[in-house]
């Protein structure tokens, strides 16, 4: 009689571990305790907590291998349909939803980010660099960044410092940032961060990545990263941005929200996991929303500013409908409605640069006084 439930033990465990092991949660469960005991342990705000909320979206018009037609009508689709969602809600600045396309080198058009680039003039979006790369060297990746930058500098795009040096976001193709997979198939440079810092990139938006392998073990977090030129994935941990305390490391790492979702179970039993990815078979529901704003991303010693950066790939035209209609209207709406009533929230669209930007600006003891000018223009200018 006892060996009954013995074996149907055995028999979820076996599965669960299998589970783990396919989604490479063993990697950052460590991490996810640490974060529990940290938002237990967190003190109440008092006063309005900011919602700063970024869209990154890894924009590539060429997905699939698709004709040249195909990718002209994809990125029209977004010139042409964007505005209209993004002009029927405002935040608490007045700011309508932005947006930043991660556009990659690889799959350059001249007329594609033109049109990009017009989106921004208008003051809906910014561009920043994504780059697919496999079995690189150091000195090609160099070359790949440094090109690109010029390339999108001529289309008055990206950021020039008080130093005059051409700044740059980065998400890393296939997740694999600082050869974080196996065998170097995505990537292949085991200094990368060094790469990103001495050709002006500002900061990366790559992770959360899992379940994919190259996930860190540190999650929810805004921090610094060392590099170690020998070896792959020097981004696992590293040292968090403090208010008050001067930067070190060598690149920032802004992650969006990764945790388990206990309420949308697989099979009824095991936790989902979240990730911020918007994608037609996972919708930006206010569940999913709340769940975003929970993990409380922010800068150690600034609890009242919080972090929400998601992302998404918009040239998969199974997400038009999502990105671009009345999923993400939803969505906008109930931030608003919810996260920004003037007591207990206050609501910020922004870009990646403006993330960055309000970032150094609290680890600076500046904050966030004086209005949004006061510190979103802060370190860098467009």
């Amino acid at each position: 009689m006892i060996i009954w439930p013995v074996v149907l033990f055995l028999i979820v465990l076996s599965v669960l571990i299998a589970e783990i092991i396919r989604k490479n949660i063993h990697i950052w469960i460590i991490g996810y305790i640490k974060h529990c005991f940290m938002l237990w342990g967190r003190r109440p705000v008092h006063g309005p907590t900011h919602i700063f909320f970024c869209i990154v979206d890894h924009f590539e018009p060429a997905w699939n291998k698709v004709s040249i037609e195909e990718e002209r009508k994809r990125v029209d689709f977004w010139v042409n349909n964007y505005p209209k969602l993004a002009d029927s809600h405002k935040d608490s600045d007045g700011k309508c939803p932005q947006y930043t396309f991660f556009y990659p080198f690889e799959e350059y058009r001249p007329e594609h980010i033109n049109k990009l680039a017009g989106l921004c003039e208008a003051g809906y979006a910014e561009v920043e660099v994504h780059l697919h790369h496999a079995h690189d060297t150091s000195a090609g990746l160099r070359r790949k960044i440094e090109e690109f930058k010029k390339i999108l500098s001529g289309h008055g795009l990206l950021s020039v410092d008080s130093e005059g040096m051409t700044r740059y976001g980065f998400i890393h193709g296939n997740w694999a940032l600082d050869n974080s997979r196996h065998g170097g198939q995505w990537c292949g440079v085991n200094d990368e961060l060094t790469v990103l810092k001495e050709t002006g990139c500002y900061a990366d938006f790559t992770l959360p990545s899992a379940p994919c392998e190259s996930q860190t073990g540190k999650i929810n977090s805004i921090y610094y990263a060392f590099d170690d030129p020998a070896r792959p994935k020097s981004h696992d941990q590293g040292v968090d941005v403090t208010r008050g305390k001067p930067s070190v490391g060598d690149l920032m790492i802004i992650q969006g929200p990764l945790t388990f979702d206990w309420i949308k179970r697989k099979l009824g039993i095991f936790p989902r996991i979240e990730n911020g990815k918007i994608e037609s078979s996972n919708l930006p529901d206010n569940h999913r929303v709340d769940l975003w704003i929970k993990q409380a991303i922010s800068v150690k010693g600034q609890d009242d500013c919080v972090f929400v950066k998601v992302y998404t790939h918009g040239c998969q035209e199974n997400n038009f409908d999502v990105l671009l209609g009345a999923p993400m209207d939803k969505m906008f709406t109930y931030l608003e409605t919810k996260y920004n009533d003037g007591s207990k929230y206050l609501l910020h669209y922004v870009t990646a640069r403006e993330v960055y930007n309000i970032v150094k600006s609290i680890e600076g003891g500046t904050g966030i006084k004086g209005g949004r000018n006061a510190f979103l223009k802060r370190n860098m200018r467009s």
